[in-house]
């Protein structure tokens, strides 16, 4: 199937992952403009983004040594422990080899290297080539490259079977209206139990978390039968994933703690929202069947289970499918990316802002 609305890159899963394995700078080999949106959102997360600003002379005869000459000055100019060179649609088309340019340089910086670009059918494919390119450099174990592999592997599946891989044409949509859903939410914690599952993206969990900590806010201060609970599942598990991974988590259940949220279930970390959702699924079915108010934040079409009610997504062109997998109503919180760059604290959602005031 043709997908004929756009899709996320490659290149900028490689440099996110670039991010997450802890370097300082990423150098994105090809034109000045390509990714400038990811490196200008990774720059606000405190990593430097530098480009060889490949021309149209440089797409006939190579860019070798822009490379070369970039990588010394930053070797000279920085005190860099380690850096990401990322390759583009433009140095993989002419050949360049991004290696023997590193090799050359005689760089004090130890380098990752990833030769990818855009044209790959799935973005996940530029995240794998740089946890296998870290894996070969010893900064993660093979098992933990093979674990990142498979979850990976899996959210493209889940991506191609309900989420913006799923049909040729996705409108961009701005989903249900937030006033009206959220005061069904409240209404509905007012009549008894409420289920909340938070199956968040890594750092996109500091503001679904905020939507989490608005309904169990909710849930103290209107449901006074003692018989009748919010009940918390989320992927929470701070002893998973890489480093940066687990410090999300942390900071989070610290969040929630503080505010005296508990997290009633664990279903994994927040790099394993692909099979978290299974997870969710599998207890709410052996659990929490009987339950019929539901909400699913983060990625709700990784969570497949009969009783759809609520769900809350960052992405327009996440609405339809969710609808047509079943929920009843479908949340967007808008630029949630944007909101979570450089943060080490649950962030305030727009969703979350209105359900608190509306029970105010």
């Amino acid at each position: 199937m043709e997908i004929m609305h756009p899709r996320p890159s490659p290149i900028a899963a490689a440099m996110y992952t670039l991010r997450d394995l802890g370097v300082d700078a990423i150098v994105l080999h090809g034109p000045p403009g390509c990714n400038f949106r990811t490196g200008r959102i990774l720059e606000d997360d405190n990593i430097r983004v530098f480009t060889t600003a490949m021309l149209e002379y440089d797409f006939i005869f190579g860019a070798k040594k822009k490379l070369i000459d970039l990588l010394k000055k930053m070797d000279e100019k920085f005190s860099f422990k380690l850096i990401g060179v990322v390759g583009t649609c433009a140095s993989m088309i002419i050949g360049e080899d991004i290696e023997s340019a590193i090799k050359s340089a005689k760089l004090k910086t130890e380098v990752i290297v990833v030769e990818t670009h855009g044209g790959f059918s799935d973005n996940t494919i530029g995240a794998i080539q740089t946890l296998q390119a870290a894996a070969k450099l010893d900064l993660i174990s093979e098992k933990e490259f093979k674990r990142q592999e498979k979850m990976l592997k899996l959210a493209t599946e889940i991506e191609k079977s309900s989420g913006m891989a799923s049909m040729e044409y996705i409108p961009p949509s701005r989903g249900d209206d937030k006033v009206k859903v959220a005061r069904e939410i409240i209404e509905s914690i007012k009549e008894g139990d409420f289920l909340v599952v938070m199956n968040a993206k890594k750092e996109l969990g500091y503001i679904f978390s905020d939507i989490l900590l608005a309904i169990n806010e909710i849930g103290k201060k209107y449901n006074s039968n003692p018989d009748t609970k919010i009940i918390n599942i989320a992927n929470l598990d701070s002893k998973i994933g890489l480093p940066r991974i687990q410090g999300y988590a942390r900071n989070i259940v610290r969040d929630l703690t503080e505010k005296s949220v508990s997290i009633d279930h664990l279903i994994g970390g927040l790099d394993e929202y692909s099979l978290a959702g299974e997870t969710a699924a599998r207890l709410i079915e052996d659990k929490y069947g009987d339950i019929e108010n539901s909400i699913v934040i983060g990625n709700p079409h990784g969570v497949q289970i009969e009783k759809k009610k609520i769900a809350v997504t960052n992405g327009p062109r996440e609405v339809v499918p969710l609808k047509k997998m079943g929920y009843d109503k479908v949340i967007l919180e808008l630029d949630a990316h944007s909101m979570v760059v450089g943060v080490d604290s649950i962030v305030p959602s727009d969703f979350g802002g209105v359900l608190r005031a509306l029970s105010d």
